[in-house]
């Protein structure tokens, strides 16, 4: 590629073409399988999924005695139930629940009367215990890719079964540092001999940054020399910093050496310090190794680090790094700048009688301890001769830093696929931070019309009209606010053991078997009632009618793991776990959004993946889904 000898090419253009080329020649990140124990702060180079339930049994959430709770009914403060031995079993927290029971009675409530126990109160069924998938089931997503690996996360994963965890590698960062002048750390340096300690403050940032690094030793003011620590490095690591002698100056041979073996994409940036930058690549085995030739002052580095490089390690990580908090503040001083370049001025910020007040700090591109002592930064921009004393000027903070807030809140009825969108976020747009909880259909409802998520998955039946969610909105929404859109189509049915043994041929089948049910206010749990009722079934002669689960996949593994015969789930739930299923009907899956929710750039990019191609071959694969135009409003009045 074309470049100019020392170029002025402005800072933005010059980021983007860098990292333009470097993605042109397939610059990405790198994955590796480690040991989820060893995965601290790592991040995950896939979504990760639960192998298993955790609990994978039905646990004990108490001390005390468990018991088939039918035996307790009756029981009151005047006509006590008194139990013999054969009726209960004593366990502790943690135990597996014995068999033939279905709940826990604390200790504290047990009075012991010989070998039996009297109990002044029912029991309820599944009352203190932990049943399977309580916290995940087996089938669930975890950890979205491109997520760090927080320690509460590895044992979120280890309680899954999840041993072993596929992560983005770690860069290997190469610091080569150059001059004649330049000499390793020592008590007593000679003069003209200056301390090397560049390579500390470059390979602690990216170390910062997710990356490792390897110092190369000191190459002199020798263009062939620099040539061969070069290709070394390149060899040997995934970015090659090479410190030093990137000016016009007769002993500065870096532009010479990089361009001898690499291609260099430009050579000089309108920048104040650190105009000298040369950006640069080189090609190993088919891939590319960005290669970055550095000022050898410590600031202007440290701004080509913090404006550029930390942006190519971005690529190279899949990590967001927090955006720069900037506030306003006085200037307590002119401040001069030429025409010529965007100029980074080190600054102190204080309040003063509650006025925020921006020092101006040495501008020196070699006084690093300026840095130490800078609470921000003022940029002066290109073609700007400067501030006055008491203008009002931008500073970006360098210490408080804080994290945009870009949170899309998600609440209502639980289905993969918003796992799965938020997954496909994560690739396109991964400055954006999703939060999504189970709460049912009517649960989301009411949480949007708090104002308390931007959005919610609904599927509510209308018995009278037939119709899906439609009325729903009319009741609730009378005065409007939110918008009604489109989603999928998706197949409810039952879901039964493999080879369904007991021969369950429909809703008529459940009096008499071990049926798990979907929380009140959910979808499912509205569905199953309207069906019942329409069959002429009292619910009351399902056993296991009240027990409820918050997810599909949840339903799912009670199933699978035998504590119940059958559940009313989505088909891509049974899947998951090879069950049978048994079809009873289609439904409308739409979002209800906030209406000022829809102006946000996440909600935005919610509904770009929303309607992708790679959300459609997700539901696919996952099987019981139709995309029913997403993102089409529904209209209901």
């Amino acid at each position: 590629m074309a470049f100019t000898y020392l170029t002025n090419i402005p800072l933005e253009q010059a980021r983007a073409d860098y990292l333009a080329r470097l993605i042109e020649l397939g610059l990405s990140a790198k994955a590796e399988t480690i040991a989820t124990v060893e995965a601290n702060h790592r991040v995950t180079a896939k979504a990760v999924y639960a192998r298993i339930s955790a609990p994978h049994y039905n646990a004990c959430a108490m001390d005390g005695i468990a018991l088939d709770a039918s035996k307790t009914f009756g029981a009151n403060e005047v006509n006590p139930v008194i139990l013999e031995e054969a009726d209960f079993t004593w366990v502790n927290t943690g135990d597996p629940l014995p068999s033939g029971c279905d709940s826990v009675v604390m200790v504290e409530d047990v009075i012991r009367e010989g070998d039996s126990v009297k109990l002044f109160a029912a029991a309820t069924p599944w009352q203190h215990v932990r049943q399977i998938g309580e916290d995940v089931a087996a089938g669930d997503m975890i950890i979205p890719s491109y997520e760090e690996l927080t320690p509460p996360a590895l044992g979120a994963l280890l309680a899954a079964g999840v041993l072993e965890v596929e992560v983005i590698q770690k860069p290997l960062v190469a610091f080569i540092p150059t001059g004649n002048e330049i000499v390793s750390p020592k008590k007593h340096p000679e003069p003209g001999e200056i301390i090397e300690f560049n390579s500390t403050i470059f390979c602690g940032m990216v170390e910062d940054w997710g990356c490792r690094s390897k110092v190369y030793p000191i190459v002199p003011d020798n263009q062939i020399a620099i040539e061969a620590a070069i290709r070394q490095a390149s060899a040997e690591c995934d970015l090659v910093l090479l410190n030093a002698g990137s000016s016009a100056g007769a002993r500065d041979y870096a532009i010479e050496a990089i361009g001898k073996v690499g291609e260099v994409v430009l050579h000089g940036i309108a920048i104040k310090p650190g105009k000298p930058t040369i950006l640069a690549n080189m090609m190993k085995c088919e891939q590319v190794v960005p290669l970055i030739g550095l000022p050898g002052y410590p600031v202007s580095g440290i701004l080509v680090m913090e404006e550029i490089i930390k942006e190519v390690i971005s690529l190279m990580t899949k990590r967001v790094y927090p955006a720069d908090k900037t506030v306003e503040a006085t200037s307590s001083r002119r401040l001069n700048s030429g025409l010529k370049y965007l100029e980074f001025i080190r600054a102190r910020v204080g309040n003063v009688a509650g006025k925020r007040v921006a020092v101006a700090l040495n501008r020196g591109a070699g006084v690093v301890s300026s840095f130490v002592k800078a609470d921000g930064i003022v940029k002066i921009p290109q073609d700007l001769e400067g501030y006055e004393a008491g203008e009002q000027v931008e500073v970006q903070l360098l210490k408080s830093l804080e994290e945009i807030d870009r949170t899309l809140v998600i609440t209502g009825s639980h289905d993969p696929l918003i796992d799965e969108v938020i997954d496909l976020m994560k690739h396109r747009y991964p400055a954006d931070r999703v939060a999504s909880s189970h709460v049912g259909s009517l649960g989301g409802i009411l949480a949007v019309k708090r104002g308390e998520a931007h959005l919610g998955g609904v599927h509510l039946l209308d018995e009278d009209s037939g119709e899906y969610n439609l009325g729903y909105m009319r009741k609730y929404f009378t005065e409007g606010g939110v918008v009604l859109l489109s989603c999928v189509k998706r197949t409810q049915g039952l879901i039964v053991e493999k080879g369904n043994p007991r021969g369950v041929k429909g809703i008529e089948d459940l009096p008499g078997l071990n049926y798990v049910n979907r929380q009140k206010g959910s979808g499912t749990r509205i569905l199953i009632d309207y069906m019942c009722k329409k069959h002429g079934i009292d619910t009351t002669a399902i056993k296991g009618y009240t027990r409820e689960e918050f997810t599909h996949t949840a339903v799912a593994a009670a199933v699978a793991m035998g504590t119940a015969d059958v559940g009313l789930g989505i088909y891509a739930a049974s899947r998951i776990y090879d069950l049978d299923f048994i079809p009873v009907g289609e439904e409308q899956y739409d979002l209800l959004f906030l209406e000022s929710a829809l102006e946000l750039a996440p909600a935005q990019h919610f509904l770009d993946v929303l309607k992708s191609t790679d959300l459609t071959i997700r539901l696919k694969a996952m099987g019981g889904y139709e995309m029913n135009n997403p993102g089409a409003v529904r209209k209901w009045n």
